[in-house]
């Protein structure tokens, strides 16, 4: 016998737009890889039951694929089983005309993944197309989109002939993406310290561990040493919230 409740794991869908005009959900997910558990087919399907559930919208589904594979998932459109067809859209990136990517400011980061036979002018093109945006601020972000893009499929000494390097490092974008690398860093170096110290944490302290800055989670480091049980760690991180 099963149990007849059926339990609902949550998931996080990449993008969900309500396209007011057409009363419909475009529902669209990035994939840099084709291994995923669940799949993916049967993960749309997943995501638009779920969708039609809550919103009770017909639901738009388009899955782009960002770096060029064989995998057959890449080229799979439909969930299929006994009893149920499920269609979506599959978008990959590398057979798409550069054209149009460059010439709209929403999609010109990812331009570089389009279909090329010559990476250099493909990314000396999106060079000229991030400079005649206007605004500094949008030009310094979307410059920072592009590259980071761009890394799924050129060499980073490639891209940083085209793409400024200093313009990159203006970008608040870019700057928020320096800071998370230095608190996973810093998380990471912690979790090790502690682990050599108490063994096996408990999930619900490495997630308020997680949670902390830098600057936290560097504080924790130098006081961890004094720690002679985990509950000093409690109290510790306790402190470390309330301030």
């Amino acid at each position: 016998m099963l149990k007849t409740e059926l339990s609902l794991e949550p998931i996080r869908a990449d993008s969900v737009t309500f396209l007011q005009t057409d009363n419909r959900i475009l529902h669209i997910e990035f994939q840099t890889r084709t291994i995923s558990n669940p799949p993916l087919p049967f993960r749309m399907l997943d995501y638009s039951v779920r969708l039609i559930r809550q919103y009770n919208v017909p639901i738009t589904q388009v899955v782009i694929f960002l770096q060029e594979t064989n995998n057959e998932i890449a080229f799979t459109e439909e969930y299929v089983n006994e009893t149920t067809t499920h269609r979506y859209r599959v978008l990959r990136m590398w057979e798409q005309e550069s054209a149009l990517f460059l010439d709209n400011p929403a999609l010109l980061p990812l331009a570089p993944l389009t279909r090329t036979t010559s990476p250099q002018r493909l990314l000396s093109q999106v060079a000229q197309s991030v400079a005649r945006i206007s605004d500094r601020n949008t030009r310094q972000d979307i410059a920072a989109y592009a590259e980071i893009l761009a890394g799924l499929k050129f060499e980073k000494e490639l891209i940083r002939q085209f793409l400024r390097e200093d313009v990159m490092q203006e970008s608040v974008i870019y700057q928020d993406i320096l800071q998370k690398g230095k608190q996973q860093e810093a998380f990471r170096f912690l979790m090790r310290q502690l682990t050599r110290r108490f063994g096996e944490i408990d999930s619900s302290i490495i997630e308020r561990i997680r949670g902390l800055s830098t600057e936290q989670l560097e504080v924790l480091g130098e006081e961890f040493v004094d720690f002679s049980e985990i509950s000093d760690l409690v109290i510790l991180l306790e402190q470390q919230e309330s301030s």
